[in-house]
């Protein structure tokens, strides 16, 4: 097979998936209608997400301070980040019908919390570590995210949903006008 050939063979693979790619078009467009029509579901179904999320960076912040290696003194604050991460996650998995302001809330807290901590460790081990301002610049964006969020919880919320729903909706769009394009490239001559 000669490699210019290569291309040609792809395209036409590419092309024979078509009804993929417009399939997942369509369920992307479904997605973002519904997300804007049912804002409320959207969210229970972001809460259920944030608490994996908070749950797994909560057991990694943990796993962290275990095998801290020389940084033994500064596990706590580790330890603490874990902790709020696990708590945080299993209190967002066990309730996930949340209202859309009591999870950005909630979430509010958990940004401050992890926020704080970050700013603290970046300033006890700075003559430690190198690259320590990163870590404290990740603690202060923590920290004005959650307090956007505490002015204004119910705007956040469904200001969150609506961009998802926006993003799918563009997506499905531009996935749906590939797979049509695509259909017309498999039955061109």
């Amino acid at each position: 097979m000669s490699t210019e050939s290569a291309p040609a063979e792809s395209g036409e693979s590419f092309a024979g998936r078509w009804w993929g790619v417009l399939l997942r078009g369509i369920i992307a467009i479904a997605f973002g209608i519904l997300a804007f029509a049912w804002p409320m579901v959207t969210i229970g179904v972001l809460a259920v997400l944030f608490g994996c999320f908070a749950l797994v960076d909560g057991v990694f912040s943990l796993l962290s301070a275990i095998g801290g290696g020389r940084y033994g003194e500064q596990r706590w604050m580790l330890v603490f980040e874990g902790v709020v991460g696990i708590w945080a996650g299993i209190l967002a998995l066990r309730a996930p019908v949340f209202t859309a302001v009591a999870l950005v809330l909630f979430i509010s807290i958990w940004a401050m919390a992890t926020g704080f901590l970050r700013i603290v460790a970046a300033i006890r081990l700075r003559s430690a570590i190198s690259g320590e301002v990163w870590l404290a610049l990740s603690g202060v964006l923590s920290v004005l995210f959650a307090l956007m969020l505490m002015l204004r919880p119910a705007i956040g919320a469904i200001a969150l949903v609506w961009a998802i729903a926006g993003y799918a909706l563009i997506m499905g769009i531009t996935r749906v006008m590939l797979g049509v394009e695509l259909r017309h490239l498999r039955h061109a001559p």
